[in-house]
């Protein structure tokens, strides 16, 4: 479980950074186009995050996280780069 957190982590990570750079290119651009990358988009993004976070509610009880590690955890996916500051800190050391 702790590979596919990882996995998702990172997903969730550029996914989240592709949105930020999507929304900044195509917001002067015609409003089709921007409809059109921007809804897929964030619809993975959505989708990715839910996981990001419901994957971290199973590895706290399974991994013994304190709450505060636990809501590092969870604040690094609201920040751009967060996730993969939280992969490379709090998640190396975790066997795969």
């Amino acid at each position: 479980m702790i590979k596919t957190f990882k996995i998702v982590a990172v997903l969730e990570g550029f996914s989240y950074l592709f949105l930020f750079a999507n929304m900044f290119i195509t917001k002067n651009i015609n409003l089709e186009l921007y409809k059109s990358i921007l809804y897929p988009l964030g619809m993975v993004h959505g989708l990715l995050f839910i996981g990001y976070i419901a994957l971290a509610i199973l590895l706290k009880f399974k991994l013994n996280w304190s709450f505060s590690t636990f809501l590092i955890i969870c604040i690094a996916s609201l920040i751009p780069f967060g996730t993969f500051y939280i992969e490379k800190k709090y998640l190396r050391h975790e066997n795969i």
